[in-house]
């Protein structure tokens, strides 16, 4: 059973206004080109007030009878099936691009577990136009990013940049500030805790939490990845 998908109901209230069409327009279109028969003007009401949501199939459906890409119509997706379905790709092709079998791939949508190698990885990346924050989340880096980043802050950032860089994709002179900054706050945190506990001791609270969310950390420095 999938989660639900990250239908943006404004977006798609706002599309719908902009064409000048009614929710019985909407509704007529998914029915006449999609063969949603069973859609109603209700249906694209509902959606519109959040009060209920579209299938994979009918959210297509309407991102076609409203002149947009999928994607338009949702939240920011965070499964491999989400991003595959806001660029309006058929699993066959994600499959194709990538060099799986296509059981093997719909398997991997389903389990929500991406196993691919890391030139299947790098297909994946391309064909799905993955920022480096979601390309990290879908292959199950983000384990190996917060390990390499909890290294860099505690000892050398200079030490780690060429590994962090390789793994994320993006140049290493992009990353200089961000991973001087990290290790700078990390630091004071444990300066903070060293004082508060008479040099006794270079753990607390601060500094636990700190690494627990050193992935957030590390993004939020990256606002254009």
């Amino acid at each position: 059973m999938h989660p639900p998908l990250p239908f943006n109901a404004r977006a798609a209230r706002t599309l719908r206004e902009k064409l000048g069409m009614a929710h019985g327009h909407v509704a007529y279109g998914m029915r006449a080109s999609y063969g949603m028969t069973h859609i109603t003007p209700d249906h694209v009401a509902a959606w519109e007030r959040g009060t209920a949501l579209p299938t994979a199939d009918e959210l297509t459906a309407l991102a076609g009878a409203l002149w947009c890409a999928p994607g338009e119509l949702m939240g920011h997706a965070r499964t491999l099936r989400e991003h595959r379905l806001a660029r309006g790709l058929p699993v066959e092709d994600v499959a194709r691009a990538t060099g799986l079998t296509l059981d093997a791939y719909h398997r991997m949508e389903e389990t929500g577990l991406w196993t691919g190698d890391k030139r299947q990885s790098a297909a994946l990346g391309s064909v799905l136009g993955l920022p480096p924050r979601d390309f990290i989340a879908i292959t199950g880096l983000e384990d190996e990013l917060a390990r390499l980043l909890t290294e860099a802050v505690s000892t050398r950032w200079q030490a780690h940049i060429r590994a962090i860089a390789k793994l994320v994709a993006i140049d290493r002179r992009d990353l200089q500030n961000p991973l001087r900054t990290m290790q700078q706050d990390y630091q004071t945190l444990l300066a903070a805790t060293l004082s508060r506990a008479g040099g006794s001791t270079a753990s607390g609270e601060d500094g636990r939490r700190y690494i627990e969310e050193i992935v957030d950390h590390f993004w939020a420095l990256l606002p254009d990845h």
